[in-house]
């Protein structure tokens, strides 16, 4: 795991969040319940005890993954950003031409890469397609079905 993890000041604090509790509170639940299992007695057929542990494990690395991402984020700075082409950190609006629907984009890094939230990762086929586009410029999607052809509408931050 190495790179540079492209964030948003959103994404970065969402992360220091999730790491901050998962440090703090989640290992002392987990460790809490690692304990009462033990009280039980015979670890070696204790299925609470085989629970928390594979609890801990699975934490243990959420939080290796998370100190990776803080430890290699570059955080997009609005102000160095030049919304007169399409580039991360920014949100975009474009036409699909065959069906004239309009749909609005924020290009995030693929960490922080949440379609249901409007922000689509600057690696999908979608947002390498967008990426140096400027307004009125064609972007083309190869899809499964064929291509799909988006107008960009509007650049902003």
């Amino acid at each position: 795991m190495s790179g540079i993890i492209l964030l948003t000041q959103e994404g970065y604090d969402k992360i220091v969040a999730e790491y901050d509790d998962s440090v703090t509170v989640k290992r002392k639940e987990v460790a809490e319940r690692i304990k009462e299992a033990i009280s039980y007695g015979d670890i070696s057929e204790n299925a609470e005890y085989d629970s928390a542990k594979g609890e801990q494990a699975e934490l243990e690395e959420r939080i290796m993954k998370l100190e990776h991402m803080l430890r290699n984020a570059k955080i997009l700075d609005h102000n160095e950003i030049s919304d007169d082409s399409v580039n991360v950190g920014l949100k975009v609006k474009i036409k699909e031409l065959d069906s004239n629907e309009t749909i609005e984009f924020t290009i995030v890094g693929s960490t922080e890469a949440d379609p249901f939230e409007g922000k689509i990762s600057n690696e999908s086929e979608v947002g390498k397609q967008l990426l140096g586009k400027k307004i009125g410029d064609i972007a083309e999607v190869n899809v499964p079905d064929g291509v799909i052809r988006y107008e960009i509408l509007d650049i902003y931050k």
